[in-house]
């Protein structure tokens, strides 16, 4: 007899902390811009997973509500974020996230 294990919010949990885990170290280790904006937006994915995790566990639509936001705020950073850093890597193949911080006014 096979017993299924049947995932509850408690792996969603652990799941979304582990790829928040993962982007977090991603974000402190690498030095490309480029995945360095992969590994925010990786984040932001898990503190969704666990928002919705959370919602489910305790029957409210709050958390839900929250991720909509989330998600929104989210595709508005990755069209102006991502439209920046790729016309900075169009220009300097080779730059680093200490080379952005040049463009500081």
């Amino acid at each position: 007899m096979i017993l299924a294990m049947v995932p509850n919010s408690t792996w969603y949990l652990l799941l979304a902390a582990v790829l928040f885990g993962i982007g977090a170290v991603g974000l402190l280790v690498r030095r490309n811009p480029l995945v360095m904006f992969m590994c925010i937006e990786l984040m932001l994915n898990a503190v969704n997973l666990s928002f919705v995790a959370f919602a489910v566990r305790f029957g409210d639509i709050a958390g839900q509500t929250a991720v909509f936001f989330v998600m929104v705020v989210a595709a508005a950073e990755v069209v102006v974020g991502l439209g920046i850093i790729v016309s900075i890597m169009r220009r300097r193949p080779g730059a680093t996230a200490d080379d952005l911080a040049e463009l500081k006014g």
